[in-house]
Parts: structure tokens; sequence; C-alpha cells
């Protein structure tokens, strides 16, 4: 069942690398509504972190969505294996590969909600032609490739458009980068619905303590909710 509530989908990438499955169960058990995966290859991106083998060890330990991020090119070649991993979401970038429409396409293909990504220097007509085969839109807040980057407040304008764009489709917009209790109330405002954030959820916390996990979702989700009454 579609609903534009708002969604918290920590990012694993600011985790515990050493304590992936733990840390999955403790960011759901803390309020965490989807699980998201930065999958980046060294090469579309700066930064090289998970692979589908590691996607589908931590599956077991995932109840709810597994949210899969592909910053990666080229991209078709591997959404098999992330599909095979357990993705219930897969992402991946228009600026990614010739053949945009294809790709989604293949991921529909193999029974997973298809994503598309915008960098923040792509213009927002970029998925014009595309939604009506998405299920998400991702709009990166920060140029894709690491975590804890600064949030570019360019992009509220392109989440209004795109949320414009979409009229009544039942389809997400995603915010991907510098999410906190500041920037979360602008982009809720704007019409984004899920907000991936890293380090403003695992910060303070671990495993063992989990608690912070737990305060800072419910203040990004308060701050956002706020902004959309």
């Amino acid at each position: 069942m579609f609903d534009r509530s708002i969604k918290i989908a920590p990012s694993i990438l600011a985790a515990d690398f050493a304590n992936f499955g733990a840390e999955c169960r403790a960011i759901e058990a803390q309020g965490a509504d989807w699980v998201h995966v930065d999958v980046m290859d060294g090469h579309f991106v700066p930064n090289l972190t998970f692979g589908p083998a590691m996607c589908a060890a931590i599956r077991p330990h995932i109840k709810g969505v597994m949210d899969v991020h592909l910053m990666i090119s080229p991209v078709d070649v591997c959404l098999d294996a992330y599909a095979k991993a357990g993705a219930d979401v897969i992402t991946a970038h228009v600026e990614a590969g010739p053949h945009i429409h294809r790709t989604l396409q293949a991921i529909r293909g193999f029974g997973k909600k298809a994503g598309v990504a915008l960098n923040p220097g792509t213009a927002v007509e970029a998925v014009a032609e595309l939604l009506d085969m998405v299920d998400l839109v991702c709009v990166m807040t920060v140029n894709p490739g690491f975590g804890g980057q600064s949030f570019i407040a360019s992009q509220v304008a392109k989440i209004a458009r795109l949320r414009q764009m979409i009229g009544d489709r039942p389809i997400h917009i995603e915010i991907d980068g510098g999410i906190t209790t500041a920037t979360a109330p602008l982009v809720s405002a704007a019409g984004a619905d899920v907000l991936v954030a890293g380090s403003a959820v695992f910060k303070g916390g671990s495993v063992a303590n989990p608690g912070p996990y737990g305060a800072n979702i419910q203040a990004i989700r308060a701050a956002a909710e706020a902004a959309v009454g």
C-alpha cells in the first residue's frame, strides 16, 4: 500500500562495518523504516563500498525494506546479482549509463521496485520520460561518493519541481545527502517522503547503546513531519 508518510532510511555507510547485521537489527528496533545500502564502485563515484555478497549477508537481519542505491557504472550487468541478494528497491543513476529506460525495465523485470537517482548537477527534466516506470526518484543533495557531506540547498527547488511532475503517481521522493533535523523540514515541505540519513542517525550510539539511534531517528522524523503538518 503506497503512502507518502515520512520514512527514515538510515544509511549503513555510517554504521560499524564490523557489525552490520547487528547494526541493521538495532536501527530497525529503534524505528528505522527502511535500511539504505550505498553501493559505490570507485569508478562512477570515488569511493568503494559494498557488493552483492554483503547485501545477501545482511538481508536476513532486515525485516523491512532493503533499499539498495547503486552508484556504479556500468550498472545493468550487476542488477541480477543485487536482485538475488534480496534488495526490495534498486536505484540506478540516470547518469550511469546510456539506456536508463532499459535499466529500469530490467529492475522491474526482476520483480523489484525501480528507483532512479539524480545527481545535483542533473536537471529534474532528465526523469520526465521515466515517471511511469519508476517507484522512486532519489534526489542527491550531495555529490555521490562519500558520507558526511554538507547539504546542497539548491536541490530543494528541484524536489518541489519533481513533486509537481509526479502528480498523483505512486512514486516516492527520496533524499540522500546531508539530512539532519535542520534540513529534513526543507525537503519534506518540498515533497520528499523518504529521508536517507547516515551520520545524523548513527552519531552517539552503538549496537551496545542503540538508544541514541532511536532518539536521532525520532528527532529527524518529528522535524520533517512538523514541516508538512
